[in-house]
């Protein structure tokens, strides 16, 4: 799995930071997501999808 972000679209919700802590993260200034692990291990997989999924302005891309 890839991780990558759109980080204009991102709403600073923290939705994908709760789901998974281990890949996301925020800037401090704005509360903009980061990615922490492009390439998360498989068992962060399950948590990364959802994650995406939380997205209120589906600005996390996923490929497999």
């Amino acid at each position: 799995m890839k991780v990558s972000v759109d980080q204009d679209l991102c709403c600073a919700s923290g939705l994908c930071v709760m789901k998974a802590d281990q890949v996301f993260d925020q800037r401090e200034e704005d509360g903009v997501v980061i990615v922490l692990d492009e390439a998360p291990p498989l068992d962060q997989h399950e948590a990364v999808r959802a994650a995406a999924a939380a997205c209120p302005t589906l600005a996390i891309q996923l490929s497999e």
